[in-house]
């Protein structure tokens, strides 16, 4: 678990068709639980900040992270590993402020190939073109992982 300080601002952008949620008054946790942030992996998604909020808490940073952004009362949540978490605000008492499930899906413009227990992905926007995700087979992802590291050295001057 990963807990961060932050300063006030406005209340957490909720689920896809629900651009922002606000509440009058502190909400129970189970009634904030029901804000979703949805997040592709590997993308990253603005989400403003609740009310009071001096602290932030992820459940599970390997599945997605957050980045503040004090200035304008924003956070970016990037999307890290496949599955959802948790992600609690609380006020300066430490009370909990809000709490949204964060949810992180695969990007439907890939394109994956699976071959028996080897498993390739592809980018196909607009043409398909190798594109390691997780899940794909150690010998694809590193394959791709080479030919990505040649094609920096080959725009390096010595």
């Amino acid at each position: 678990m990963r807990s961060i300080p932050i300063l006030a601002s406005a209340f957490f952008a909720a689920a896809l068709s629900t651009p922002t949620l606000a509440l009058a008054a502190p909400p129970t946790p189970a009634a904030a639980a029901n804000s979703l942030v949805v997040v592709s992996l590997d993308q990253a998604r603005i989400v403003k900040l609740p009310e009071r909020t001096q602290t932030l808490i992820i459940g599970n940073p390997s599945v997605a992270d957050v980045t503040l952004l004090k200035a304008n009362g924003v956070m970016v949540v990037t999307g890290k590993g496949f599955g959802e978490t948790n992600l609690i605000a609380l006020d300066a008492n430490g009370e909990p402020v809000a709490e949204s499930i964060v949810r992180v899906n695969g990007d439907s413009r890939n394109l994956v190939v699976q071959r028996g227990m080897e498993r390739e992905s592809y980018s196909c926007a607009p043409r398909c073109q190798p594109a390691v995700a997780l899940g794909d087979s150690g010998k694809y992802m590193g394959d791709v992982a080479t030919q990505i590291r040649a094609r920096e050295g080959l725009g390096k001057s010595k």
